[in-house]
């Protein structure tokens, strides 16, 4: 007769929940997934409508830089996507029968682009390998039994206790709350003495003051090749000016360090490829209508115009304006609302957690996924991040 099999319940069923099930029962777990929702990867789903980035095929080190957070154990960080970096990822799914190819900017995309397909068969699998799923499920508390980890869950108006030789939380964070990651986690965990940090809205737009001017010109278009500073930290892409202020990949990646700003700035250069002084001799003919000019000789657009105009005012020299394009400061206003966010910062402090992602007043339940205090930009880091701890708490929650 054989060794009974280790129970493990895996609480969401999102990336981080699947394949930290998908490791349990690798390690020999007997496996139950639950979600609050009717279905799984719903927010997967979700990312994946406009082509799922499942990670960044950037050298090891670029990787790592990507990630922070609050007192990010770096050290720890590095081992955790060691263990299941971005060729290991692109090599899971070419196991699924999912061949992957790279975009610019080193994005790893599914060859079909969408999330579907890869989510099927990864949900077949795991259905092979005996993972039970209970929808519908609400989470509720944690208890710690006799020997066993107590889970509490809310089903048809009742509370009822299940145990588990052990868990994996993986809750999500707080953005786009109408796919179950609603953060209501945080309270719940918080009651029973783990320690949390606030969740924020991360890769998100940013609000900033647009005259009635500006938004007439600008609103709806995007402002390419551009340099742009926070707090001393420097990012190149593209902004779409919008209704609220400007929304972005660069922002994204600079948002961690504009929530550290009392107040909130950046510093845009709209022409990089310039320098001041080629900028300034391009101009040595002109006495006058100096932006009209600048929409000639530097290529300037009429978005970009529209901006400088409202920080500035009208220029009568050619160096003044030229000194303007290439540091356009811009008072921030604040983040949009965690619900419009791709995703969180903030979650389950690094304190309350071990090596093994397991939280230390609650032995055997373990913590994946963006509900651990840990950010990223998009790009496929988010992914590759769920997907990585995931591994890492599946895999000692099911030995």
């Amino acid at each position: 007769m054989g060794l009974k099999k280790r129970m493990v319940a895996v609480v969401g069923a999102g990336p981080a929940g699947l394949m930290a099930a998908e490791a349990a029962v690798a390690a020999g777990a007997q496996v139950t997934v639950y979600d609050h929702q009717r279905s799984a990867g719903r927010k997967f789903l979700v990312a994946g409508k406009s082509g799922l980035n499942i990670t960044n095929a950037a050298d090891f080190e670029t990787l790592c830089t990507q990630y922070t957070g609050n007192s990010l154990p770096m050290e720890r960080w590095r081992s955790y996507i060691q263990r299941f970096d971005n060729s290991a990822l692109r090599q899971w799914a070419r196991d699924l029968g999912v061949e992957t190819f790279v975009a610019g900017g080193g994005k790893v995309f599914p060859e079909s682009k969408k999330a579907a397909p890869l989510l099927r068969r990864w949900l077949t699998r795991l259905k092979t390998a005996g993972v039970c799923f209970e929808m519908n499920q609400l989470w509720s508390g944690l208890r710690l039994l006799d020997g066993s980890v107590g889970l509490l869950f809310a089903v048809g108006g009742e509370t009822q206790l299940r145990s588990y030789d052990a868990a994996v939380l993986a809750l999500g964070g707080g953005s786009w709350p109408h796919t179950g990651s609603d953060g209501g986690w945080i309270e719940t965990l918080s009651e029973v003495g783990v320690a949390t940090m606030p969740l924020q809205a991360a890769n998100c737009g940013w609000a900033c003051h647009w005259n009635l001017d500006t938004r007439a010109v600008a609103e709806g278009q995007p402002l390419h090749h551009l340099e742009i500073k926070a707090n001393g930290h420097v990012a190149r892409g593209e902004l779409m000016v919008t209704r609220y202020g400007l929304e972005g990949t660069p922002l994204y990646h600079l948002g961690a360090h504009l929530r550290a700003m009392s107040e909130p700035a950046l510093e845009i250069d709209f022409k990089p490829i310039f320098r001041f002084e080629h900028m300034v001799k391009k101009m040595e003919s002109a006495r006058r209508n100096f932006y009209q000019e600048a929409r000639v000789r530097w290529k300037l657009t009429d978005a970009m115009c529209a901006i400088l105009r409202q920080q500035y005012g009208d220029f009568d020299n050619a160096e003044d304006l030229a000194r303007a394009s290439k540091c356009c400061r811009l008072q921030l206003t604040g983040p949009r609302p965690l619900g419009e966010a791709i995703s969180s910062a903030g979650g389950v402090a690094w304190s309350a957690l071990d090596r093994t992602l397991m939280l230390k007043q609650f032995p055997g339940v373990y913590c994946a996924g963006e509900m651990i205090d840990w950010e990223a930009p998009t790009g496929g880091f988010l992914l590759q991040g769920c997907l990585a701890t995931g591994r890492v708490a599946g895999a000692h929650a099911g030995s």
